[in-house]
């Protein structure tokens, strides 16, 4: 994780910064996906946190080695981007950085599809699951997310990210085919 590269939305008076956030974040799952790629992860780092303030932010950064990055920018995976986008030049990491663990995070929202399984599980009615669930499904979510579909599934769904506490040291790991680790940091400035 020497190497890091930087990709900026540009405001668009068309299509909200949201969006375009969304489709970017899909065209990288499936690029990673398409690679097989564990060693690229990935950060917001204009991310806020808060119930009304929560947004990943106008920026996505890609940290590898630069070799694995300049692998995957040698893909076609930003056809259709490209006028949303400004890309920064692949550069190395600044000295003196902290590190910081990116993850997904997933919360029991209490879906409809969600309340059926778990009646179907429990041997229950569908109203005793759906007051089972509703506890959880009252708490409010502060972190910002994006909507992907999985490469693996096809289904759509709130990929929530969780960027940790600031650590002095880096710990080394695998990244899933979202960019994300539970156990590797990436560098955070």
């Amino acid at each position: 994780m020497d190497h890091y590269l930087d990709i900026r939305l540009r405001p668009d008076p068309e299509f909200p910064a949201s969006m375009l956030m969304n489709a970017l974040y899909s065209k990288l799952h499936r690029a990673l996906y398409d690679l097989q790629a564990d060693d690229i992860g990935v950060s917001l780092p204009d991310h806020k946190t808060g119930v009304r303030a929560r947004t990943p932010g106008d920026r996505l950064r890609l940290h590898a080695r630069q070799e694995r990055l300049e692998q995957l920018m040698a893909l076609s995976w930003l056809a259709g981007m490209r006028d949303h986008v400004e890309l920064a030049d692949i550069a190395p990491v600044p000295a003196a950085t902290r590190h910081c663990r990116v993850t997904r995070r997933q919360f029991n929202t209490g879906g409809p599809s969600r309340v059926k399984r778990y009646a179907r599980r429990h041997d229950i009615s569908e109203e005793e699951a759906r007051q089972c669930l509703s506890a959880p499904a009252e708490r409010k979510i502060s972190l910002p997310f994006v909507q992907v579909n999985s490469r693996s599934s096809g289904q759509r769904f709130a990929l929530f990210i969780e960027h940790g506490a600031p650590l002095d040291e880096p710990a080394a790991g695998h990244f899933n085919h979202y960019g994300l680790s539970r156990e590797a940091t990436v560098p955070w400035f």
